[in-house]
């Protein structure tokens, strides 16, 4: 969770396996991942159907 809040406040691009572990390991942290998605839509990372896909 704190490496989410970090790349938030400074739009650090997190890897696509650690998103993807993330999502996966625990819901809560879905929210929290569609939110950062939504404001770095440069790191080309969406969600499909409930599914993230690179």
């Amino acid at each position: 969770m704190q490496k989410l809040k970090v790349a938030a406040n400074w739009g650090q691009n997190l890897r696509f396996e650690f998103l993807l572990s993330c999502w996966n390991d625990d819901p809560a942290l879905q929210t929290v991942i569609k939110k950062l998605l939504a404001k770095y839509p440069q790191w080309e990372i969406a969600i499909v159907d409930g599914v993230l896909v690179d």
